[in-house]
């Protein structure tokens, strides 16, 4: 048996206003070639600036993950042909990186944790675009130039399930530090993975394939498991050394499978040297402390909606896996809705109704809305099961005011005590047989009564009152 051993290479796209040497905007779908300027082109005599905003945006996540912020670092000329970067090398950092360890925890369902360590994360400029139609190629190079930052793991991952947690706790906490949109269909947010087998027990780390700039968990995922199982079969059948080679591939969507693109060069031939055009980035006091102000991250939130709101800690997990949903969430305790009601109405009830993948801000249902449903379940106003007929209606309809909604519906619960009494009464006329039996030992009945009261009201009598009043009925 063979286990799998993984490492990711992340870039992603910084949200600055402009390019990272250069003042060229970083807007996204804008017409080809219509962000650009001679840095950007690397037309002669042109000289980069250092955009101070991706500084400090790496400095915040370096803070984020516990890592060794550099004082000192330096950027590098890479030297390798990009189509679509016209010096023909790429500014990066490699010697000393401004960004160095830390560590990330991803959380299982099971409730158990594990660690991946962090390598390093460093600065260096985005690529153009290259665009394919039939026979012809042409080149966007508004995207030359946009600030990344390189998150390298350490190989510690060793299944797909541990990779997508791992890439989904990095999205959750780049977006939380609002350094990044993190768009993976725009490309802002993508990473290669590097994989190898070996068998289960071994230490040795054998030779790597790397799977070049995916963008989707769901291929990720596939990737992966074409990847091992081709590395699995060559292995089996003596063809390991031979079709397994250090090299960078690409995966087929269409076809799921990973084919190779090209050799994978070694760091010697990348002939990296400093940039003689770019000074070393010296941080100052002011700048390495500022860094050190971040918001509330998941684990933090996680842990302290677990103490302050007596929610289960996989509850916890879920509500802050995106910053988007944490807000909303505080957004509905803030109206006054209770904690463990409505994490249920968020996590279940409204993204079980939300279609497309729709995240809980671009949904009609707003968290005051679904605050105040949550309030008329907790006060007794309506029950849970018309709670669900609201937030059907609701939905349908793209909103609305609950009140009204429940009293176009209808579902408004009866607490009387009279009106609840008369048709108990009725119930235990019609079934003194039953009665009987319950009063002379058979228990299980009293169910049979509440189901006969609830369903004689249509559902609006309030099920704890029902409950309170046949006791007192009928012993």
């Amino acid at each position: 048996m063979f286990e799998m051993v993984i490492g990711l290479e992340v870039h992603i796209q910084l949200n600055t206003k402009t390019k990272i040497f250069c003042s060229c905007p970083t807007s996204f779908g804008e017409k080809p070639n219509t962000n650009v300027c001679p840095v950007c082109l690397a037309l002669p005599g042109a000289l980069p600036v250092l955009n101070i905003q991706a500084v400090k945006k790496a400095i915040n996540f370096g803070n984020a993950v516990g890592s060794t912020i550099h004082k000192k670092s330096i950027f590098n000329r890479k030297n390798y042909f990009y189509p679509d970067l016209p010096k023909g090398y790429q500014i990066s950092q490699f010697e000393i990186p401004i960004v160095e360890g830390g560590d990330l925890v991803i959380d299982f369902k099971d409730g158990s944790h594990k660690t991946i360590g962090i390598t390093r994360a460093h600065l260096e400029e985005d690529a153009g675009k290259s665009i394919h139609h039939g026979g012809e190629s042409h080149v966007d190079l508004n995207r030359a130039g946009t600030p990344l930052l390189e998150i390298v793991s350490e190989p510690d991952m060793r299944t797909a399930e541990e990779v997508i947690l791992y890439l989904k706790k990095l999205h959750s906490i780049v977006r939380y530090l609002d350094i990044s949109d993190a768009n993976m269909q725009e490309g802002s947010f993508r990473c290669d993975v590097n994989i190898s087998i070996r068998p289960k027990g071994e230490d040795k780390l054998y030779t790597r394939a790397e799977i070049k700039n995916m963008n989707s968990f769901k291929f990720i995922q596939k990737a992966i498991a074409y990847e091992y199982n081709r590395q699995c079969e060559a292995w089996e059948d003596g063809r390991y050394d031979e079709e397994v080679v250090q090299e960078t591939r690409l995966y087929n969507e269409e076809s799921a499978e990973t084919r190779s693109m090209r050799g994978k060069e070694d760091s010697a031939e990348y002939r990296y040297f400093p940039d003689p055009d770019l000074l070393p980035v010296i941080l100052t006091d002011k700048i390495y402390e500022e860094g050190k102000i971040i918001p509330e991250l998941p684990d933090a939130k996680k842990k302290r909606y677990v103490s302050e709101f007596g929610i289960k800690e996989y509850d916890a997990c879920v509500i802050t896996s995106t910053i988007e949903m944490a807000k909303y969430f505080e957004e509905m305790i803030e109206c006054g809705a209770d904690a463990k009601l409505s994490v249920n109405w968020l996590t279940i009830e409204l993204q079980g109704r939300l279609s497309g993948g729709t995240g809980v801000e671009k949904s009609a249902i707003t968290s005051t809305i679904l605050s105040s449903l949550v309030s008329r379940i907790k006060d007794g106003t309506i029950s849970g099961k018309a709670g669900k007929e609201v937030l059907d209606f609701l939905v349908e309809n793209n909103g609305g005011n609950v009140d009204e909604v429940i009293e176009k519906l209808g579902l408004k619960q009866v607490s009387d005590d009279g009106a609840i009494l008369a048709i108990i009464d009725e119930i235990l006329a019609n079934n003194q047989d039953k009665v009987e039996q319950y009063q002379g030992g058979k228990e299980k009945l009293f169910g049979f009564f509440v189901g006969q009261t609830m369903k004689a009201s249509k559902g609006t009598a309030n099920p704890a009152k029902v409950n309170e009043l046949l006791k007192k009925k009928i012993g």
